[in-house]
This record gives structure tokens, C-alpha cells and sequence, in this order.
């Protein structure tokens, strides 16, 4: 491949590339780089946004599943080459480039992807103190609505109880090649000070989940599934639908099933 070939977007990945260097700059900017020496970038297609991130005191990493992106790359970012990996994001253990490390994440996301990419940083929420990123700009309003929204959900709630969510700005369908048929959006993540959880984290996850399955029911009938005693149901807390919690009740819902058993 030569240095100057453009790489094809492919529809089968949910590639979307960023044109708007403005853009990508300012997604880079998002970031604070403070309490970690390293930043990951998924998907950086042709380096757009990677090229602001090796300007910054930081050890950039990508990650991308696309061979012809990687060569691109190798082609045209030779002080990247040692830390392109060429890995899936949602298979690979990233413990075997960072350890225990922390890490950032940032990155313009396919669309088909994106939850479950905040999902996995959920799970890895111990070495990732920020994650900037770009999604469908429903997707990024849900992720940082407050309870009493028709769009707050479980997205909302899980990353809520462990990040700060901040909604940055808009990006229009226009500054990408192919354009999306949908505006997105840039949000900032920035884990809590004290985000471990007084209560069982995996029953939070849980209780979250199954409440939203049924969002226009009442708790009392939504969390049927969990077997509650009759003095625990009469709390006035089951008389809500979910999205009328606060992550905060959420927690102490939790609490109250973890001390009925």
C-alpha cells in the first residue's frame, strides 16, 4: 500500500471516517491526560484523531480490527508502529498491554459497537479514570440523561453510578466519509473520586437491568423475578418505574434486596 492511498470505508465494520481535522482536535482536547500514562484509541481508521493524540504528553495505543486501516497506519504513523494492535476491542484482553496500568479511552465509534464498548470499560472501570468518545448522538444523550427522561435506561444508570457523564457537543453527518444518515455525538467520562459501590455491584447490575426490561411496569412487578418478601415490597420505592430512580436509589433499592435474603 502506498503512503498516500485512502483507505475504503467498510459498511460491515460501521466505518465512518472523521474528515473535520477541527474536530478531531477537539476530541483530543477532551481528554485531561492527568493520573495515567497512557491513552487508547479504538478504531483510528487513516489517524485523524490519533495524529492530535501523539502531539500530547502521553503513550498513545490504537487498537483496530481493519488490515487495510492498520497498514495505513504502519505507513504513516512510523513513531506508532510498536503500539497499533491488531485486535478486536470487545475480545482482547488488554491487561496483556497495559497490566494494571490506567489508561485512557477515546476514539470515533461504529455505531453497531458502541455500547458494548462502554460495557467492556464498565468492566475494566478500575485502570480507566477517562473515556472520550463519539457515538450516535441518541445513543450519547441516553448514556448522560437524568432519571425522569423518556431516554434514561440502563446505559444511563450503570455508567452513572461509577462517571461523571458529560455531553460535549454535536457532530453533523457531513464531516464524515461516507456521511451517517444521523448526527453524533461526543461525550466525557470521568470516573468518580469514590465510585466503588456500598452495596453488591453485581446485584446493582442486575436489579438495573431487569428494572428497565420492563420500564413502564412498576418496580413491585418488574423485579418479580427476585423472589421479595411482602414486608419489603410494601416499601413505597416499588410503587416507581425505574427511569423515576435516581442512581442513588438505585444503590439503596439494592441494598434493601441484598439485606431481604
Amino acid at each position: 500500500m502506498s503512503k498516500d492511498h485512502q483507505v475504503r470505508a467498510k459498511k460491515h465494520l460501521g466505518q465512518h471516517f472523521l474528515t473535520d481535522e477541527s474536530i478531531a482536535e477537539k476530541i483530543a482536547n477532551s481528554l485531561s491526560y492527568k493520573g495515567y500514562d497512557h491513552v487508547l484509541e479504538i478504531g483510528p481508521g487513516m489517524g485523524v484523531l490519533t495524529k492530535y493524540l501523539l502531539k500530547k504528553d502521553i503513550i498513545t495505543h490504537v487498537i483496530e480490527i481493519d488490515t487495510e486501516s492498520v497498514e495505513y497506519l504502519k505507513n504513516n504513523y512510523l513513531n506508532l508502529v510498536d503500539r497499533i494492535i491488531e485486535k478486536d476491542f470487545l475480545k482482547y484482553n488488554l491487561k496483556d498491554v497495559f497490566n494494571d496500568q490506567p489508561f485512557a479511552i477515546i476514539g470515533n465509534f461504529p455505531y453497531n459497537i458502541s455500547s458494548q464498548i462502554l460495557f467492556k470499560t464498565l468492566e475494566m472501570r478500575d485502570q480507566i479514570p477517562e473515556f472520550s468518545g463519539m457515538f450516535q448522538k441518541e445513543v450519547a444523550l441516553r448514556i448522560c440523561s437524568k432519571e425522569g427522561s423518556k431516554v434514561y435506561g440502563i446505559l444511563s444508570v450503570l455508567t452513572q453510578a461509577f462517571y461523571d457523564a458529560e455531553y460535549l457537543f454535536t457532530v453533523p453527518p457531513l464531516v464524515f466519509n461516507p456521511p451517517p444518515k444521523v448526527d453524533s455525538g461526543v461525550l466525557l467520562l470521568t470516573r468518580k473520586t469514590n465510585y466503588k459501590l456500598p452495596c453488591d455491584e453485581k446485584l446493582f447490575f442486575r436489579v438495573v437491568k431487569t428494572g428497565f426490561q420492563h420500564r413502564r411496569k412498576t418496580l413491585r412487578n418488574s423485579l418479580k423475578s427476585f423472589d421479595l418478601s411482602e414486608n419489603l415490597k410494601s416499601n413505597l420505592i416499588f410503587d416507581q418505574r425505574p427511569e423515576q430512580l435516581s442512581v442513588q436509589q438505585f444503590i439503596a433499592l439494592t441494598q434493601l434486596i441484598e439485606n431481604d435474603r
